[in-house]
């Protein structure tokens, strides 16, 4: 799918199950249960506590429950709240690669015998696929520019419905960086320039890779 045949994503946009999942499971990892419930209930999300989503490739959760428990973790944090959703998504992409290896197409592959570079493309690409084979609405694409990956991110749940003066995609920032710690070893260097929060036509990631 390309952007000229993309349909965009709609107010009540559905959600895989087992991202949900694995996002309520980091978020369990990191800020312990007491704190996970906290947060779903102020997020609305009550209904999750204690009977998370399914492990499954379902589209049952909605894109705007996935926004509604960042916007609460970040609200419960302040300014703290970044650092903490970068760390949970972190946690959730290992989550993803215990529970979803297969749907991320790196069973097997032999990562080790290719470049750095090739590994953090691989990865980066990998993601988008399996985002996007999951869910029909989703839209990623994945370029590069000088010496930078560019990672556009047009139907962006983080930040879908919600509305920011500033980046607030810090879950996915940090999903991306584990993505590539992952792949290669190394740390990379990423930055969110556009927001479709702040009212940009898409979420973009700058990702540097030493």
């Amino acid at each position: 799918m390309d952007l000229a045949n993309w349909q965009g994503m709609r107010d009540g946009a559905p959600m895989v199950n087992a991202l949900l999942r694995q996002a309520i499971l980091a978020v369990e990892e990191v800020m312990g249960a007491n704190g996970l419930n906290v947060v779903l209930k102020e997020a609305g999300l009550s209904r999750y506590v204690g009977s998370y989503p399914p492990n499954n490739l379902d589209t049952g959760a909605l894109a705007k429950e996935y926004a509604m428990l960042n916007e609460s973790i970040e609200h419960f944090y302040g300014r703290a709240g970044k650092g903490m959703l970068r760390r949970i998504g972190r946690t959730s992409f290992q989550w993803g690669i215990k529970e979803q290896a297969a749907v991320l197409g790196v069973a097997g592959v032999a990562l080790r015998v290719m470049p750095r570079r090739a590994r953090a493309k691989f990865i980066l690409t990998n993601l988008a696929k399996a985002l996007m084979g999951t869910n029909p609405e989703v839209l990623i694409t994945v370029g590069e520019q000088d010496d930078k990956f560019i990672v556009d991110n047009y139907s962006c749940s983080i930040c879908h419905t919600r509305h920011s003066d500033r980046p607030c995609c810090h879950l996915f920032a940090g999903t991306l960086e584990e993505a590539i710690r992952w792949a290669t070893g190394a740390e990379p260097v990423i930055a969110e320039v556009l927001c479709k929060a702040k009212g940009d036509s898409m979420c973009r990631f700058e990702v540097a890779v030493n």
